[in-house]
């Protein structure tokens, strides 16, 4: 029986003996939390503010004098005086007019400085962190994994992610940078340790 062009291809296709792939090897850190240095050296790098902090409320002090959302459940100790701490529920005009909002995070990667958000525990949803000019994530050191593999199990994984890389920006065809197009302009992560 006279076989066609098109059955000749798939059966040498079908046939051939493929080498298995070299396994790629990436310089993760899997031992300890990660690495806070680390952590705060790539979030740095996307032109993120980053403070390292044993004081959380002493660090916020800075926000006095601002309009700030905060989600219902931060901790009472973060609502420092001096800043007026606007809460939920609030229209898109009210987030949008505010001047920042401080949040928590889910999980945090070190060898990619990126801050996962699930809309869990102190971080609220999701248009909090879209809307408002400037960003304050506070991250514990626990909380920083060492690769994306490692904080691949979510604390709540029904719930949506958001990872966040920096603060919004884009870059047209010339590659002229833009911030701020798509969410903060600023993000300012306090690393907890």
């Amino acid at each position: 029986m006279a076989s066609s062009a098109k059955e000749e291809i798939l059966a040498r296709i079908r046939g051939a003996r493929v080498p298995a792939a070299a396994p790629v090897v990436r310089g993760y850190h899997r031992e300890g939390s990660g690495g806070v240095e680390l952590f705060a050296e790539r979030v740095a790098d996307y032109r993120a503010v980053v403070r390292t902090v044993t004081d959380v409320p002493e660090a916020l002090k800075s926000l006095r004098g601002k309009r700030i959302v905060a989600p219902s459940d931060v901790p009472d100790e973060w609502l420092v005086d001096g800043v007026t701490w606007l809460r939920e529920p609030l229209s898109i005009e009210e987030l949008d007019g505010s001047d920042g909002v401080l949040t928590g995070c889910a999980v945090a990667i070190a060898d990619t400085g990126t801050i996962v958000l699930d809309g869990g525990v102190a971080q609220g949803r999701r248009a909090l962190t879209l809307l408002p000019d400037h960003h304050v994530c506070v991250v514990r050191a626990d909380q920083i994994a060492a690769s994306v593999p490692d904080a691949a199990n979510p604390p709540e994984p029904t719930r949506p992610l958001t990872f966040v890389s920096g603060p919004s920006a884009t870059s047209d065809i010339e590659l002229n940078r833009v911030e701020g197009v798509h969410g903060p302009r600023t993000l300012e992560v306090l690393i907890v340790t």
